[in-house]
Order: structure tokens, then sequence, then C-alpha cells
């Protein structure tokens, strides 16, 4: 039985661009839907299945980063990757504050964006697929399922987690009141502890203190330059 190839959904209006990364990507083994704008991209990732989306940022119709989104709120956890030629830091900065996974400026090595997807996928691939020795934690008046990826509120108010945010969570349990040195977070996480890295998993961690903000004996401190602690007072 022939392996399903991984199915990437590429968002670029720029055709020859569009159509080389198509065909180079397919030439190494995985599937591709190329759609010319963001309507065009979302209308595809709403009736088909994907493992990873790259997405073009400046397209007519609907830009990157509003259809980043729009396939946000149909799932949260598909990997999302920017290729735009926006260098601006702050438009950097605001596509990992969307959730995106990696981004990359053009013009770009297409060796270099395939290494990039495979870390992607296989990392992503990780993180769903991980069976951890404890699964289960009290957190204050919280309860953490981390297999369920659920964090529940004196057994009524249930929030489903994202991949993400569901091993950042898991990793600040296992060193509770206990410094998360930030590098080994984001090389477990993120696969390198760059700087945008590091700014992606700040924004996850300011998630995490939102979702745990009811009960005031808990407190995620930011230990400057070194890492975390999940405190959680008796």
């Amino acid at each position: 039985m022939e392996e399903r190839k991984p199915k990437i959904l590429l968002a670029e209006d720029d055709t020859n661009l569009g159509m080389v990364l198509k065909n180079y990507l397919e030439l190494n083994d995985y599937d591709v839907e190329l759609c010319r704008d963001g309507i065009l991209a979302l209308a595809a990732f709403r009736r088909d299945k994907f493992d990873i989306c790259l997405l073009d940022i400046m397209m007519p119709n609907m830009d990157g980063f509003k259809l980043a989104e729009e396939i946000r709120d149909v799932d949260p956890d598909i990997p999302l990757f920017f290729l735009s030629a926006k260098t601006m830091k702050e438009d950097i900065i605001q596509g990992y504050k969307l959730g995106a996974d990696d981004y990359i400026s053009k013009p770009f090595d297409s060796e270099l964006l395939l290494l990039k997807i495979k870390a992607i996928l296989k990392r992503n691939q990780e993180l769903n697929s991980k069976e951890e020795e404890q699964f289960e934690f009290k957190i204050g008046q919280y309860a953490f399922n981390s297999r369920l990826r659920t964090l529940t509120k004196g057994g009524e108010s249930t929030h489903t987690l994202s991949p993400k945010e569901n091993e950042l969570l898991h990793m600040l349990c296992e060193h509770k009141n206990d410094l998360l040195p930030r590098e080994v977070a984001l090389k477990k996480i993120w696969g390198s502890d760059t700087y945008f890295n590091g700014r992606s998993m700040d924004v996850y961690i300011a998630k995490l203190r939102k979702y745990l903000k009811d009960d005031t004996n808990i407190e995620i401190v930011n230990i400057h330059g070194n890492g975390f602690r999940l405190v959680v007072k008796d």
C-alpha cells in the first residue's frame, strides 16, 4: 500500500514562483494544492485536509495574515509557514502572534525551505503522537490532562489546548515551582532557540497565563534571561 504523501496548501499569487515551488515540492514527495489568492486558499482548506499551509502575505482579495486567522478558526493546530517579501520586524512578529511555526523572507533558498518544512512536520507529528509517562496534573484549582489536551477548572469549564500550548504547560508542570530553562523548551517544542522562536514562545506563555488567571495562587514567572517558573502556592 502506497504511503500517503504530506499535503501542502500553497497560497501564492506570483504565478511563476507558485508553479516553481509546487513542482519542486512535488518532486520531493509532497502533494501540493496551489491557490492564487487568500479566498481560494481558504475555500480549499475548508474542503480538504492538509498537513501544513505555506502562505504568502501580500495577496489579492485576502492577505496572508487574514487567511491565517481564518484557517486558525477552522483548525487551531495546523502548522502555518509564512512566505513573504516583507522583512519588517513588526510583520514577522505579527506572523508569530498569529501562531506561525516559521517565516521565511523572499528571495529564499528552496532547499532551506524544504528542510524547514520537514522539521515542522516532524515536530508536529511528535507533539501529536507523544505518550507522556505522567499526563494528569493538578494546578491549583485546575486539572490538566496532557493526553486529552484539556484544562478544567473546578470540574466545570474545560479549555482545549493547542499542541504547543499543551506541550509547554506539560513542561512547566514537570518543572513546577522550579526553573524551566528557556532554551530547553525552545529546542524541544520549536526545534531551535532563535530570537523569533523565543518571541513565539512568549506569546504562548501569555496565553497560558490568561487560561490560569482565575486562580490567584498560580503564577508563571519570567526569570529574565533564564526561563520560566510555574509557581503554585499551597
